[in-house]
């Protein structure tokens, strides 16, 4: 507390020092120095608070970031069921050797984004440790946008795939419930980049982190 009341409240303090003594000594202090030397100070304390402001609102849209990679990583990477790639491993029960292909493809595609994500949730954890906050702000949020961009790939892809052939309800039930979590996921992502935005400069728009479509059930 008295280390945010130094921080904060030196100007002021400051500016009311400077009034009082020119009030005491204003027959050998002039108002035309005091007046201009107070307009300074104002000026300069309140660059002061704003330039706080700012790299205090970076460290925690940084904080938050961080949080958003781990979540991401957690449920939907890895053996997580709430994973598109879980989804498309159901669809080996499809009688088709083209659907079968394409899921073995996926499946090796996983392998190489399990090791990025989990790489990318490493930095991103190690940055914050040494409370590098803002310094590789953009650059995770960046990656982290291009990881989302190339798994949102698979959620398309496997639309199209279920579109053509038959994919049983319980495959479909599956995708569902992970476009549900996954959805809230791009919500907050989204919400992240406008408040970004605001403060900070990135060519990312909160729009092109695009919503999973959820598919009508099918009756068992």
């Amino acid at each position: 507390m008295f280390k945010t009341l130094v921080s904060r409240g030196w100007y002021p303090t400051l500016i009311t020092a400077v009034a009082v003594v020119s009030l005491i000594f204003y027959d050998i202090v002039p108002f035309t120095v005091i007046v201009p030397a107070l307009v300074i100070l104002l000026f300069i304390g309140l660059a002061v608070t704003i330039i706080g402001a700012r790299k205090n609102e970076l460290e925690r849209q940084s904080l938050r970031l961080a949080q958003l990679t781990t979540h991401f990583n957690r449920r939907f990477m890895g053996n997580s069921s709430v994973s598109i790639f879980a989804a498309i491993d159901g669809l080996f029960s499809v009688e088709d050797p083209k659907v079968w292909d394409w899921a073995r493809a996926c499946s090796m595609s996983q392998r190489i984004f399990d090791t990025w994500t989990d790489s990318f949730a490493t930095r991103v954890e190690s940055d914050l440790r040494g409370r590098r906050f803002t310094l590789f702000l953009h650059s995770h949020l960046n990656e982290l946008w291009s990881i989302n961009t190339h798994y949102f790939e698979f959620t398309e892809q496997f639309c199209e795939i279920v579109g053509r052939y038959q994919v049983p309800p319980d495959v479909i039930e599956q995708y569902n419930k992970f476009a549900v979590e996954y959805n809230v996921f791009v919500e907050n992502f989204r919400d992240t980049i406008t408040e970004l935005r605001n403060i900070a400069r990135t060519q990312i728009e909160a729009p092109s982190i695009r919503l999973a479509r959820e598919l009508p059930a099918i009756r068992r």
